[in-house]
């Protein structure tokens, strides 16, 4: 296998291979050509190990409805006949994939496909239909680093690039409520590392504590304004965070710390950075973090909920103010299954909310 990145294969891939193709044979089609979706390689984590499977030169072509419908299947049928069998010294295709929405050939990596179908089998989002805030928090963030990762290597028409804008990051009261959910989490369990400890539960006071850094660590990134991708790649994006050099010690304090007084001492520290960071980096909400005991008892905590308060107050939107503190899909649930089928997930959260607004879950 070639010593090469999979976005620098995809990009030259097509430059030197289907753009001069589409020159001759398709020489007034209009298209984006980019490589989004799924591969670790949209987020620059592949390396050699990424080649055992599903790595090849490919790329995505993205064209006006009218063009899909009338030439789509005959692109990937027609470029069946010049394609390499290998680009750079990897395959151009690794047959019996599945494909949704799109026209595409096993023997070669190009596929073409409209933004609508993307955005649909992506997100589960119709292009037309402007997202409000509850729609936001149904979407995943890996779901959308699958359309706003990756690159753009062309785009004649302009949309693709607009609605990596639009969907780049969430909007600022959005934003707001999951870091006002964020700091809630760690409010429901922080006690809970010191209490399971003073019973002798070294076990589940590490498993906590685990939970919180993992907690803390989304914190980075929505201070950061970045999306979290899903667990293999949730540490190696993390480092890259610029909060990364001052939480990152911390933390590997919180895991290595043999018990659980230096466990939760090292968890405040987290929590005090984190607040600071915040506070720093003049993000919205005012407040003062403090650590000290929770109530009457011997366990060290930050003044979590008054923080996921003081957050919560600067949000403008009325109808997210008046959600409860639940939290978005990723807050709610990390379960594979929902996170990766966008449709249901949604349908899920929706009714997770409208099952809030009836007052069957207590508003914070």
């Amino acid at each position: 296998m070639p010593d090469i990145r999979g976005i620098e294969l995809s990009r030259r891939f097509y430059v030197e291979v289907v753009s001069q193709w589409l020159a001759h044979a398709f020489p007034d089609l209009r298209h984006a050509a980019a490589l989004i979706g799924s591969g670790s390689e949209l987020l620059g984590f592949d390396d050699q190990m990424s080649r055992d499977h599903d790595f090849c030169a490919r790329v995505q072509l993205y064209v006006e409805e009218p063009a899909f419908h009338e030439q789509g299947q005959i692109i990937v049928a027609r470029f069946a006949e010049v394609a390499p069998a290998t680009f750079l010294g990897a395959p151009s295709k690794v047959s019996g994939k599945q494909r949704a929405r799109a026209f595409g050939d096993d023997r070669h990596g190009l596929e073409v496909w409209t933004l609508r179908d993307a955005l649909d089998h992506w997100l589960a989002v119709d292009l037309d239909t402007p997202l409000d805030g509850v729609g936001w928090l149904c979407l995943g963030e890996q779901r959308l680093l699958s359309v706003t990762a990756g690159a753009v290597f062309r785009d004649d028409i302009g949309a693709l690039t607009r609605l990596r804008e639009q969907l780049a990051y969430f909007p600022r009261d959005v934003w707001l409520y999951k870091l006002a959910c964020q700091w809630r989490r760690i409010a429901e369990e922080q006690a809970f590392v010191g209490r399971t400890g003073y019973v002798g539960d070294e076990l589940g006071s590490r498993v906590i504590a685990a939970r919180l850094v993992c907690d803390v660590m989304r914190m980075g990134f929505l201070i950061c304004r970045q999306y979290a991708p899903y667990p293999k790649w949730f540490g190696s994006a993390f480092s890259r965070l610029p909060c990364a050099g001052v939480l990152s010690p911390v933390l590997q304090r919180v895991l290595d710390a043999p018990d659980w007084q230096d466990r939760e001492a090292a968890l405040a520290d987290s929590y005090l950075a984190i607040a600071n960071l915040h506070r720093d980096g003049g993000l919205p909400g005012n407040f003062q973090p403090r650590v000290g005991r929770y109530f009457e008892r011997p366990f060290t905590v930050i003044n979590a909920d008054e923080i996921s308060a003081a957050i919560r107050a600067e949000i403008a939107d009325p109808m997210l103010r008046r959600l409860p503190i639940m939290g978005s899909l990723d807050q709610v649930t990390d379960s594979t299954p929902v996170t990766e089928a966008p449709g249901p997930a949604q349908a899920a959260m929706r009714a997770l909310f409208d099952h809030a607004e009836t007052g069957a879950l207590e508003v914070a």
